[in-house]
Order: structure tokens, then C-alpha cells, then sequence
């Protein structure tokens, strides 16, 4: 799947976060794409070292704390991108299971191109 189609699945979810979130905002449609984006990328670099790093936190806590990485990677994007707001760890944990799950969702029913 390109890296387009990647980003605005990405963004509907943002999306999707914001509509059930009220902690959780964006100022306009160009923040949400530019969020995306900038996630993919902290995905891509610092998630891989963050959950090398927090292995073992992981495996005692057989794998949940895998969401708080990614509550902590959503808290990062929200650092980077002046148009997203983040009250608080709560809000950043529900809004990056609400993306994890939407994300799953949109990319499981579009598939990835290949025959089954």
C-alpha cells in the first residue's frame, strides 16, 4: 500500500479520534494530514528503540505496556505538530487505541493489493 493511502488512513482515524475524544483536537484538515504524517515517521524511528528498550516492561506486563508506547508516541506527535492538542496521558492512551483500532479496521477491509 503506498504512503499515500497509508497517511489518509492514518488520517481518518485522527479523525475519528477527535470526533470521540473531547481532550483530543486538531485546528483544521491540514493539521490532521500533517499529524499523520509526522506519525508515520515517529512510528518508523523512535517506536522500534522505545519498545527494544522497554522489552522488559513488555513481557512482564504480557504486552499491554505496548499501549502505553503508543499513548507515548501519540503524546510525541502532539508535541511536534502545533495544531494538535492532548489533554493529558488519558487522552493521548484512548486516542491511540482508538487509531490503532481504526487503522486495523479501514486497512484489513482494503487489503494490501495482494491475491488471497
Amino acid at each position: 500500500m503506498g504512503f499515500l493511502a497509508r497517511t489518509a488512513i492514518t488520517a481518518f482515524a485522527f479523525w475519528c479520534a477527535d470526533a470521540l475524544l473531547d481532550d483530543l483536537s486538531f485546528s483544521g484538515p491540514f493539521s490532521l494530514f500533517l499529524a499523520a504524517i509526522v506519525f508515520g515517521v515517529v512510528n518508523a524511528l523512535i517506536r522500534p528503540v522505545l519498545l527494544l528498550l522497554s522489552l522488559p516492561f513488555t513481557i512482564v506486563t504480557l504486552g499491554f505496556f505496548i499501549l502505553v508506547v503508543n499513548a507515548a508516541m501519540l503524546g510525541l506527535t502532539s508535541a511536534l505538530i502545533p495544531g494538535m492538542k492532548i489533554d493529558g496521558f488519558g487522552a493521548a492512551f484512548w486516542g491511540a487505541l482508538i487509531v490503532s483500532i481504526v487503522s486495523w479496521l479501514v486497512n484489513r477491509s482494503i487489503g494490501d493489493g495482494s491475491p488471497r
